[in-house]
């Protein structure tokens, strides 16, 4: 039993959670199958250097910002359909401090961010399953959907330049699929192919009209696991369009912005798991230049743990 609870908490931490310090990126493995009556706590800390505060799709000029974060993420899996599906809010507690450079403009404010939701589901290779029934799975080909949407809850105030909030709604439609390989299945390539949508910030900069278009992207993944306790990943994701408008008029900045990463992932024991997370922006034309790392820890129980 304990070999087999060791492996469902290696399977579960085959992400779902989004990191929002990389808020563009989604986890690798986020559509393999876990079991169903499971919940799971997440504990994260993550520090980003960048020009971008909470909210990443937006830059301020010449900033240099750090950014420092703890999120608490509450998953819970079920079965609807026979089929796998998922809900995961997510809360952010952070600090942001930095100056714009040429200028006198320094500061920092601390307080909450805005909350995430998730809702997704594996439309194929995702049977729902109990804990002891996870034990005879064998890994295939999987294809899933998810949304994710983020509220406006955080701090913000409009009139300070550094905000911990961004006062608008955006909302992440994605599908992805999973593919293990390899001798016993240890590796695993995953596409996901999703947009960020944005609505309209009406208090950008005091009484200004904030509109941002459709901020499409792909990502790959590529994962390998050393042992029933320890997976690696390479992580790319690439991201275009994005342009701003300020009271009707265009910012002419469509961004262009490609992230590479890595994550270690290690199974402490049957319930719990370290994550660890390191991301840059290898190219950013008007999108956010930004290098970060994080923490987390995963603390997962339910039906069929003991």
């Amino acid at each position: 039993m304990r070999k087999l609870l060791l492996y469902v908490c290696f399977a579960l931490t085959m992400a779902r959670s989004p990191h929002p310090v990389f808020a563009q990126f989604s986890d690798p493995r986020t559509y393999t199958n876990s079991p169903v009556g499971v919940n799971q706590i997440e504990l994260m800390y993550s520090y980003d250097r960048s020009n971008s505060s909470i909210d990443s799709s937006l830059i301020v000029g010449e900033a240099k910002l750090n950014l420092n974060q703890g999120i608490i993420t509450y998953t819970r899996y079920f079965g609807v359909l026979h089929r796998l599906t998922w809900v995961e809010p997510s809360f952010p507690i952070a600090g942001v401090s930095g100056s714009i450079g040429g200028t006198n403009i320094n500061g920092s404010v601390t307080g909450t961010g805005d909350s995430s939701y998730q809702i997704g589901m594996l439309l194929k290779g995702g049977p729902a399953l109990s804990v002891s029934e996870f034990e005879s799975y064998k890994p295939t080909t999987s294809v899933g959907a998810s949304l994710t949407f983020t509220a406006p809850t955080g701090q913000y105030d409009r009139n300070q330049l550094f905000n911990l909030g961004s006062d608008r709604w955006s909302f992440k439609p994605e599908i992805g699929m999973s593919q293990p390989f390899g001798r016993e299945q240890k590796w695993v390539i995953d596409g996901h192919v999703n947009s960020y949508f944005y609505t309209d910030n009406r208090t950008y900069r005091g009484l200004e009209i904030l509109k941002q278009r459709a901020l499409p992207g792909v990502e790959a993944h590529l994962s390998y696991s050393f042992n029933g306790a320890v997976w690696a990943s390479l992580d790319t994701r690439y991201s275009f369009r994005g342009d701003t408008l300020i009271n009707g008029v265009n910012q002419n900045d469509v961004q262009q912005n490609f992230i590479g990463g890595s994550e270690v992932n290690v199974s402490l024991n049957a319930r719990s798991t370290l994550i660890f997370v390191f991301a840059r922006a290898l190219v950013h034309e008007n999108g956010p230049n930004s290098t970060g790392f994080a923490v987390r820890y995963d603390y997962v129980w339910g039906k069929g743990y003991r």
